[in-house]
């Protein structure tokens, strides 16, 4: 019997639909509560109570800091570490200030596998990441931070290498997702809710400091100056001589003769008086400066400002992609003041549609409730104060009638034309 061949546009289309509908590398919507999925920290300094709590106004759970001014820390071991070299990727999470943040943070930590040195009921401050990302603020600390630590091979040792000028923090109530998309071209873009905020070039000294490749050259430590060495710009002139009418005993200033005094000048006025706040420097020379002194030529043994020589930068490195560790598990470490800060829907794929589709799915939808709430809100506390100005511009036009009305003699022929409320109190009044 002759096998039947599956067409191939129907396995074209079933490939497709397996792409489209990939699973992403890591999801998770706190749907169900997060304990024995999610480990926290069991060090004495991390005292925070997490919560499976829903946001506000919704039915949709997520992962809550409950308490004030406490530090929090819980991490989630991924099935499988992602690999940040192949590709794109795409980090992404939502995070609500239900009552705002005046001083902490709301950031993730992409950690690096445990052979680095670290275990989940231990996760702190020390804990080794590959990528920090997220909201932090406090004082005039206002930022979406984006950290890469990366190994410099040369010396082994691992830099936070800072992105510079990143988007400050939304000041709101309302729940915002936070994007950073990392690209094959060794491009970096933020975006924030769903908007582009900053991008830049992770191999770039203009948009990461320190720069990830160390610098050439750098000064040579044992170089010393030496004791020869004239920094001097300018020194007097050895060749300068004092002038034969030079006084050095003239005052500095003179009265000017032909000075008249002004009308209405009060002498027993005192020039000046004593500032009740000065105080006499310690150092203040009492005697007058008179002395004269050569003027300054060019120092022909000026060399200029000592710098040690520069020499080549042992930890100098070139690369063309940066080599990033997996990610073998993602980590919430904060300190916080405020409560109410609630984390959801935090995803690592790697393709930018997918993470837009969750953007559209199951943030926006509640982006846009908590939106018309809050606008309703801010009218309706606008609204008494628009009607306080409406009943008092009411009450001062009643007023005016009812004055007009009393004390005019045509008075019987006017309250035909004033409501029934008015002809009862003009009545009440007697008139």
């Amino acid at each position: 019997m002759e096998k039947k061949r599956i067409p191939l546009v129907f396995l074209l289309v079933l490939i497709s639909f397996q792409l489209c509908f990939a699973e992403p590398l890591f999801y998770e919507s706190f749907d169900k509560p997060f304990e024995g999925s999610w480990i926290v920290s069991q060090k004495d300094e991390y005292q925070g109570v997490w919560k499976h709590a829903k946001s506000e106004g919704h039915d949709d759970y997520g992962l809550l800091v409950s308490e004030k001014a406490r530090k929090y820390a819980i991490v989630k071991e991924l099935d499988e570490a992602v690999s940040l070299k192949d590709g794109t990727i795409v980090l992404q999470f939502e995070t609500r200030l239900q009552n705002g943040l005046e001083c902490g943070g709301a950031y993730l930590k992409y950690l690096r596998p445990q052979e680095a040195g670290w275990k989940s009921k231990e996760f702190d401050n020390e804990s080794p990441y590959s990528i920090m990302f997220g909201p932090d603020k406090c004082g005039s600390t206002n930022k979406v931070h984006f950290i890469i630590k990366h190994k410099n091979p040369k010396t082994g040792e691992y830099v936070e290498h800072h992105l510079k000028f990143p988007p400050s923090v939304p000041s709101d109530k309302l729940s915002h997702v936070y994007t950073a998309i990392l690209k094959p071209s060794n491009e970096v873009v933020i975006l924030v809710d769903g908007e582009e905020k900053k991008k830049g070039n992770i191999l770039s000294a203009d948009d990461f400091e320190p720069s990830l490749i160390p610098d050439k050259t750098i000064a040579d430590p044992d170089d010393k100056k030496p004791e020869d060495w004239d920094e001097r710009e300018k020194i007097p002139d050895p060749n300068a001589v004092k002038p034969e009418d030079w006084d050095e005993d003239a005052p500095m200033e003179i009265e000017d003769e032909e000075a008249e005094k002004p009308e209405g000048w009060l002498d027993d006025e005192p020039e000046e008086i004593d500032d009740p706040d000065a105080s006499k420097p310690e150092d203040w020379d009492d005697d007058e400066d008179g002395e004269w002194e050569a003027p300054k030529i060019d120092n022909p043994n000026y060399k200029g400002i000592w710098k040690p020589q520069q020499i080549p930068n042992p930890a100098y490195f070139e690369l063309e992609k940066p080599d990033f560790e997996p990610v073998a598990a993602i980590g919430i470490e904060i300190w916080t003041m405020q409560d109410g800060i609630l984390f959801d829907n935090i995803l690592i794929t790697s393709d930018e549609k997918e993470a837009a589709s969750y953007r559209e799915t199951a943030w926006k939808p509640k982006f846009e409730v908590e939106k018309e709430k809050q606008k309703a809100e801010e009218e309706a506390a606008a609204t008494p104060d628009v009607l306080s100005g409406i009943q008092v511009a009411f009450h001062s036009s009643c007023s005016l009638v009812f004055s007009f009305v009393l004390s005019s003699s045509y008075t019987n022929n006017l309250i035909i034309f004033l409501p029934l409320k008015f002809v009862v109190l003009i009545a009440e009044e007697g008139v």
